[in-house]
């Protein structure tokens, strides 16, 4: 008699809301200032206050971490909390061409080519706009970490060069663990939605251990984009697939409690997805915190719905 196939289990994620204001229905993503709002932390009390801050000296952030801890510890062994910093790199080149030329136009031409007489934008770089965000999200961290922020333990940055000079320009000189020097993993699927848009295409491997020596690769990371097609782009529910795909791997190989993320807004808004958050539409260089509930559910994983892939858009007058 052949031995039992162990029974199926799959990873559930819900964010845990109550925390930050980004959680909150009556928060407008518009009008949100990460950076005033000391990244959404709402004040208020934790249950475990009594036991770790009894005399109230303590910051609310030195509480959130004590309170996260205790509920990881007082949790079974299928169930984690993590604390998840999810940032959009600053205003890239592309962003500015998008707004010069109008979405449509840029969606059904414009984003299929190198660029325009102002320049490129394969694997499209920071403009000085986007790098004053970047330092801007620095100075928002440094702040933070004088009220005692739990430090990121674990660092996974997009391979799109907008996502690895934001991620350097956000962490460097803050004094945190693991930042100096500054080694996040690189991760091919935290990428941006895939295909079409060349701004969206990566450089070979070579080119970013270049210009990026001290960062770390993820194991089989290919030289040259195994995933951009200039045929075809990824549907978004694609693309929510791609990114808990992602979640995924890093639950269950990563167990630090605190993880930073440097990404794009369509893959954002596929993380936000995947673990059960209102949508939340982040501004280049914004920041949003993250309180998830990682368990390990026995049974077979949920089909997600996944649309195919979209091929080029055709402009109203018929033209690219």
């Amino acid at each position: 008699m052949p031995e039992s196939s162990p029974a199926e289990s799959h990873l559930k994620f819900t964010t845990v809301t109550g925390y930050f204001l980004q959680d909150e229905p009556s928060t407008d993503p518009k009008k949100f200032d990460y950076v005033a709002s000391n990244f959404g932390l709402i004040p208020r009390s934790y249950d475990s206050d009594s036991e770790f801050d009894p005399e109230g000296h303590r910051t609310q952030w030195e509480r959130l971490e004590y309170h996260i801890n205790k509920l990881n510890n007082d949790s079974g062994p299928d169930t984690q909390f993590k604390l998840l910093f999810v940032g959009r790199h600053g205003e890239g080149v592309h962003n500015v061409a998008e707004r010069r030329y109008g979405t449509e136009l840029w969606d059904c031409h414009w984003s299929l080519l190198d660029g325009d007489e102002n320049g490129t934008w394969v694997d499209a770089r920071l403009t000085d706009l986007g790098i004053s965000q970047a330092k801007t999200a620095n100075k928002a961290w440094k702040k933070q970490i004088e009220d005692k922020i739990p430090s990121p333990q674990s660092y996974y940055v997009s391979p799109l060069n907008r996502c690895l000079a934001t991620a350097t320009l956000t962490f460097e000189g803050l004094g945190l663990p693991h930042t100096d020097p500054f080694r996040p993993m690189i991760k091919e699927l935290v990428r941006e939605t895939l295909g079409l848009h060349t701004c969206d295409k990566r450089s070979s491997k070579t080119a970013i251990e270049r210009e990026y020596p001290f960062f770390r690769f993820e194991a089989g990371f290919a030289e040259e984009d195994p995933l951009y097609s200039s045929e075809l782009r990824e549907s978004d529910t694609a693309r929510d697939k791609r990114l808990r795909e992602l979640l995924v791997d890093v639950f269950e190989h990563d167990a630090n409690t605190v993880i930073s993320f440097t990404a794009h807004s369509g893959a954002i808004t596929s993380i936000l997805e995947a673990v059960g958050h209102r949508r939340f539409a982040l501004a280049t260089g914004g920041v949003i915190p993250l309180l998830v509930r990682v368990e390990r559910v026995q049974g077979p994983e949920p089909v997600m719905r996944v649309d195919p892939p979209m091929g080029r858009p055709v402009c109203r007058d018929g033209g690219h």
